[in-house]
């Protein structure tokens, strides 16, 4: 059995068959999310666990679990979360559109997701189901999404969640209409000459209206290197 690992001597990935890899998404969701304080943390559709796991080694106290459509992604996730030292036992293998069958509501602090970005009718689609699902909405919407974090989240929570700037205005309202408000945005840029191509936000359960929008992230410098904050998320020294 072969790892990756994001940097020395940090988290430990298990290869999966299918070629699974580290996703930047996740990594970026989980360095957002890291300051945000919870004792309880949820992971929708935590796929092979990246987000999971880092999340679970920022909040070391806290009690984490996850909910995967994808048996072999969930039995992935929990070898992960092994690999790491971590308990595996929060993994469940279910539907997160059957959310109130499978959770108490509002039993967490932070809920977190890393969701599929494009409607199921917006093109090009991965040639694997398991890719598929995980780019596109054949299995779980952005409304479904939205409506489990907001049933699983505690009121004050959060939910933390990464998804494309050209659906900001879709993730926007379709948090409102679940009771979560957006109080802070990140764009992630490749470059300062370069328009985003991720975007992180935060909402709370319940929140008043009034959205902070933090300086962009910015993944290289002129001339092409990583930029000083991305060194520092994958502990380049």
């Amino acid at each position: 059995m072969s790892f990756d690992t994001l940097w020395p001597d940090g988290a430990r990935f298990e290869q999966s068959a299918d070629g699974f890899k580290l996703s930047t998404d996740s990594v970026l969701l989980a360095h957002f999310a890291a300051p945000l304080r919870a004792g309880t943390i949820m992971d929708l559709g935590c796929g092979a666990g990246v987000l999971t796991v880092l999340l679970a080694l920022s909040h070391p106290a806290a009690s984490i679990g996850g909910i995967e459509l994808q048996p072999d992604a969930a039995a992935l996730c929990r070898r992960n979360l092994a690999a790491n030292g971590l308990p595996d036992d929060g993994i469940l293998t279910g539907d997160l559109r059957a959310h109130r069958t499978l959770k108490r509501a509002g039993a967490y602090d932070l809920v977190v997701s890393n969701p599929p970005y494009f409607p199921s009718d917006s093109g090009y689609t991965a040639p694997d189901p398991a890719r598929a699902a995980a780019r596109d909405e054949r299995c779980c919407t952005l409304d479904d999404v939205c409506a489990a974090a907001a049933y699983l989240c505690r009121w004050g929570g959060a939910f933390a969640l990464v998804h494309r700037p050209e659906r900001l205005a879709d993730v926007f309202c379709t948090l409102r209409a679940h009771g979560l408000e957006p109080k802070r945005l990140r764009l992630v840029q490749h470059s300062a000459e370069r328009a985003p191509s991720l975007a992180l936000i935060e909402a709370r359960r319940g929140g008043r209206p009034g959205l902070t929008i933090d300086a962009p992230l910015l993944l290289t410098v002129p001339g092409g290197g990583d930029s000083d904050e991305v060194r520092e998320i994958y502990h380049v020294r």
